[in-house]
């Protein structure tokens, strides 16, 4: 396989994700260029699990993350990071991290790692998708709808392949009426550094999930539809490469009250189930599409 170098976008997105120690346990994220009007969720989520993984001695490896979205961030000032030690088993060890900006907490996640054992196998089998190759470049397909919003620069370090939805692209599954596939990776190589993956997976893990919940509502898209993340899950089940292709297979089991869920499954291209995401978000219909309602508020 020929390396691909690291682009200027990915060196970016590496050094966003690389903290400022403040303190013990504290650190500093810094903030992207961006004409977006708030932080997104992804990037939260990934420099909280850096802070996190920098207070965990060696031999200990992340297994999952559990996080709540509190308010929207801002990207005119850094982001704080506190850690809290839960708890330093000889197999596990817990950590809480709590996001500031402006005196206030924004996010918060909690963080389990466990020292690496043998164990039991199985996992589902992925499936039969089209190769990346054969899939839509994201990016352009936003610019082409109108739904960009400033994210084609924010997410240049991403390279997203669409397969399609329940609406376009999928044969029907009655079973699962809400359905999303894509390919992703990190547009260049990487170094080998485990924790510089699983953090810019955790970046990218949040680009297309809560869409998912709208591939069975075709009628509605982010124009007429307020959508924010409210809380997001990563199990991370076995190593992987960012910067290689993975299959993103996401549904949506359900949709009600102003609010999806999303979940996906990660393979990797030879078949391999490396993570398991979920995902629950504000899905709310504009007041200008619903009649008498009231004025939507943040989520």
């Amino acid at each position: 396989m020929t390396a691909r170098a690291m682009g200027e976008a990915t060196r970016r997105l590496v050094e966003l994700l690389d903290l400022e120690r403040l303190d013990t346990d504290l650190f500093r994220g810094q903030q992207p260029e961006t004409v977006r009007q708030r932080v997104y969720g992804g990037q939260v989520a990934a420099q909280a699990l850096i802070a996190a993984t920098r207070t965990i001695e060696n031999g200990m490896q992340v297994h999952s993350l559990h996080s709540y979205f509190l308010l929207p961030g801002d990207y005119t000032v850094p982001i704080i990071y506190d850690v809290e030690r839960i708890r330093d088993g000889r197999s596990f060890a817990t950590r809480r991290v709590l996001a500031r900006q402006h005196g206030r907490p924004i996010y918060y996640q909690s963080v389990n790692f466990q020292r690496a054992e043998d164990g039991l196998e199985h996992q589902d089998v992925m499936p039969d998708v089209p190769a990346p190759e054969e899939g839509l470049d994201l990016m352009a397909l936003m610019a082409e709808r109108g739904t960009d919003d400033g994210l084609s620069k924010e997410w240049a370090a991403l390279d997203v392949r669409w397969l399609g939805n329940s609406a376009h692209g999928l044969d029907p599954d009655p079973l699962h009426p809400a359905q999303t596939r894509v390919w992703m990776r990190v547009d260049g190589r990487l170094g080998d550094d485990p924790i510089e993956h699983l953090a810019t997976f955790t970046y990218a893990s949040d680009v297309s999930l809560l869409g998912a919940a709208l591939a069975a509502h075709p009628d509605r898209s982010p124009h007429n539809v307020q959508m924010a993340s409210l809380d997001h899950t990563i199990w991370f089940h076995r190593p992987f490469r960012a910067d290689e292709w993975w299959l993103y297979d996401q549904w949506s089991p359900s949709a009600s009250g102003g609010r999806g869920l999303a979940l996906g499954r990660v393979f990797t291209q030879d078949g391999t189930l490396v993570a398991t995401v979920a995902q629950e978000g504000l899905i709310r219909v504009r007041r200008s599409d619903r009649a008498g309602a009231e004025h939507p508020t943040s989520g």
